[in-house]
């Protein structure tokens, strides 16, 4: 298991509780009935989880972080989610236990995805489905340029990477699943984009925040990739480029549908 970038910090679970079925896993959404079985790993605070109850049967969400799964079991449940602890690469189920087995941006995390994606595999039942959705660092993009910006993305890249993790995962997706012996595989990708007053503020607030406050500037900071006063310049550039009227940010997104 590779160390998370992420952390726990408040501005890093924001951006997560954001997150639904409808802006986060559209890919997967016409493959569900009420009767389906679902495994969400990683599910994190849960409010992706929660929504894909709502078109589903029985629902697990799993996570290894008891912090984000208390919060999780916070949410209004729809009386078929459950929530528990566990490791991806040994999940705590019976082979074939699920029709689907989702993972929304955890593979970028792990030092073996590909192990994971057996493993989750090994849970979904013949003919069932693994799916996974992961950003992409390096193909994100924004205007207004600006060099603390391109510092930003560097230093993420740079942090991840010494984690033993992969952060431009989207591109990576299709090559894993097939060596995880997943052959009949879909890949597609979609995007997050920022681009009004709102969203520019949300997206531009937490990430401000979270290069001087989170674990990844413990990590950056602790590795020698910046110090406290190259990160709080990082910052500003977040916060210049929320005020910018025509700013505009896009994340890339690539997902995979693969039939075990």
């Amino acid at each position: 298991m590779a160390r998370y970038t992420h952390g726990y910090h408040d501005s890093v679970l924001r951006s997560h509780r954001w997150r639904t079925a409808e802006n986060s896993a559209a890919y997967l959404l016409p493959l569900l009935t009420p009767q389906t079985a679902l495994l969400d790993v990683g599910c994190g605070p849960g409010t992706i989880t929660v929504d894909l109850a709502s078109r589903a049967g029985r629902v697990v969400g799993l996570d290894r972080s008891p912090e984000v799964l208390a919060e999780a079991g916070r949410l209004p449940n729809p009386g078929n989610v459950t929530f528990q602890a566990g490791d991806v690469h040994a999940l705590p189920f019976d082979d074939a236990a699920f029709d689907v087995v989702h993972a929304h941006q955890v593979l970028q995390h792990l030092a073996d995805p590909v192990g994971a994606l057996v493993e989750m595999a090994r849970v979904c039942r013949p003919g069932g489905v693994v799916a996974a959705r992961d950003g992409d660092y390096g193909g994100m993009t924004w205007y207004p340029a600006d060099p603390a910006l391109d510092r930003w993305q560097w230093l993420y890249r740079e942090v991840a990477r010494s984690n033993g993790g992969q952060p431009d995962a989207a591109r990576h997706l299709l090559r894993w699943a097939r060596q995880a012996g997943l052959t009949d595989v879909t890949a597609t990708a979609s995007v997050w984009c920022f681009a009004t007053p709102d969203d520019r503020a949300w997206w531009g607030g937490l990430w401000a925040e979270r290069v001087t406050a989170s674990a990844l500037a413990d990590q950056a900071v602790a590795l020698g990739l910046a110090t406290p006063a190259d990160l709080a310049a990082v910052a500003d550039a977040w916060l210049r480029w929320a005020d910018a009227d025509d700013g505009w940010f896009a994340v890339v997104n690539g997902e995979v549908l693969a039939r075990v």
